[in-house]
């Protein structure tokens, strides 16, 4: 299908199934073990209703924001994902790509490619590394040093993989993951002292990533208040809401059901974003009103990138925008600012709690 004719967001996730074998869709789709927390992302999302309000001037609708201070079109930013080649031989080139053209932030992952140094040169438009633990003290000072040196604007804690999650839908392919993993920045490490180093650190870790690189920290991987309260004490810039989407530890709460109580403890003591199951402008604009400022895209960037590369993430992107811009005016916003909890209540899901549920014309076609 040309990419022209991709007028949903659905047609995109389509193109995606059909084009990417049954294993690297179950690797970039799947979840952790029974898949409770994957699908409870969905239903954390379905079980929220607007509450719209008339007769406000909404001919002119901004949905611009801004994220540690840079302009975004729209409140969505590029998640990290691992592995990206699999998608696309590209990887992390056209992910940098459309968001530069478009006017998003790509998160660079310390396990896709090209490495951070190369990434860094893609284009002048900002960029956020995100870091696992790969390595030891010398391993990381170096890679810090690095991401300094390359000019990204922030770097990208993430924290909630101090084990490997156990994602049955690779094991039951044999799909080992290792063997695609890009080591462009993990180096000569040796693979079976990979996640110890991650194992390993605590909060201590997060100062001294900001004392090494003077840049605004972000924390991937918060899941309740009394971890954001942590964070915030600890003089963390960025409160990442996510569980990974719902890829490492089963039966844990959907992403927007933590965010109120986030939202709570922080306040205005840092920047609150979240991601988990966001496959909608719908789904963006619900995290907004609840007091995220933006919210990253993952499983859909894969698709897009998968369905037609720079040129299908783009696309995508516009498609949120269009969501976005139409779900502001019909909740009577012309704008972000308008958004408050008020715009939002809980209401009962009209369907199962299926990670897809969002896209009835996929279901339809590929209903497992």
């Amino acid at each position: 299908m040309a990419l022209d004719d991709l007028r949903t967001l659905q047609e995109i996730a389509v193109e995606a199934r059909r084009r990417l074998s049954p294993q690297t869709w179950d690797y970039l789709s799947g979840g952790a073990e029974s898949e409770t927390t994957l699908r409870r992302n969905r239903l954390a999302l379905d079980t929220l209703a607007f509450r719209p309000r008339v007769l406000n001037d909404v001919a002119e609708v901004d949905a611009t924001t801004t994220l540690l201070g840079i302009p975004m079109r729209i409140p969505v930013f590029l998640a990290p994902i691992g592995s990206l080649h699999l998608m696309n031989p590209g990887a992390a080139v056209p992910v940098v790509k459309a968001a530069e053209t478009f006017g998003s932030i790509p998160f660079i992952s310390t396990v896709s490619s090209p490495g951070l140094d190369e990434s860094a040169r893609l284009g002048p438009g900002p960029k956020v590394f995100q870091l696992y633990v790969r390595g030891d003290r010398a391993w990381v000072d170096d890679v810090l040093d690095r991401v300094v040196t390359g000019g990204y604007k922030a770097l990208c804690v993430t924290v909630d993989v101090a084990w490997y999650g156990r994602r049955e839908r690779d094991l039951i392919n044999r799909f080992n993951r290792r063997e695609f993993v890009a080591r462009a920045n993990i180096g000569n490490v040796r693979q079976e002292q990979e996640f110890k180093h991650q194992a390993e650190i605590t909060w201590d870790f997060i100062a001294r990533c900001k004392d090494r690189t003077k840049l605004p920290i972000i924390v991937k991987g918060i899941a309740t208040a009394e971890d954001a309260q942590l964070a915030v004490d600890r003089g963390v810039d960025v409160v990442y809401v996510s569980n990974h989407g719902g890829r490492q530890l089963d039966h844990g709460m959907g992403a927007m059901d933590i965010l109120p109580e986030v939202v709570a403890a922080v306040g205005r003591q840092a920047e609150i974003v979240i991601d988990g199951g966001f496959c909608r402008g719908t789904d963006v604009v619900k995290a907004l009103a609840l007091g995220a400022r933006a919210v990253g895209i993952g499983k859909l960037q894969g698709w897009a990138l998968a369905a037609g590369g720079q040129e299908g993430l783009e696309r995508a992107l516009e498609l949120l925008e269009t969501e976005i811009r139409m779900t502001l005016a019909l909740l009577g916003c012309s704008s972000i600012a308008e958004l408050s909890p008020r715009h939002v209540r809980a209401a009962q899901a009209v369907g199962p709690a299926h990670p897809m549920g969002a896209y009835p014309h996929f279901l339809q076609l590929f209903d497992r």
